[in-house]
């Protein structure tokens, strides 16, 4: 049986990563971990979890509650160097330029 350590090891995001997945999205962290997994993989998948971040920073926010908002603030700016297909000014320089045709 896998554990949610062994799903974080395989799904190439952090814990607080997933948990903002979990999070936003009212699941349970190993259904996170999946998702997370999956959309890593996915062309447009690290912005998805870019904007999940950023809104849960929104939501922390409206409540009030300073804290959480400025940890999600600081693992979004890790993210973002982690994972530099989620910003669109990276993108650009990291596609593989196309082959001509003869």
């Amino acid at each position: 049986m896998l554990t949610l350590e062994d799903c974080l090891a395989l799904c190439g995001l952090s814990e607080d990563e997933v948990l903002a997945i979990a999070e936003h999205e009212h699941i349970p962290e190993i259904a996170a971990a999946e998702l997370g997994n999956y959309l890593v993989q996915t062309a447009d998948g690290e912005l998805r979890i870019k904007a999940m971040i950023r809104d849960d920073v929104a939501a922390a926010a409206a409540r009030g509650d300073r804290d959480h908002a400025l940890a999600l603030k600081l693992m979004l700016r890790n993210f973002v160097r982690d994972h530099p297909r989620c910003e669109e000014r990276h993108r650009d320089a990291l596609r593989t330029p196309e082959r001509r045709r003869a």
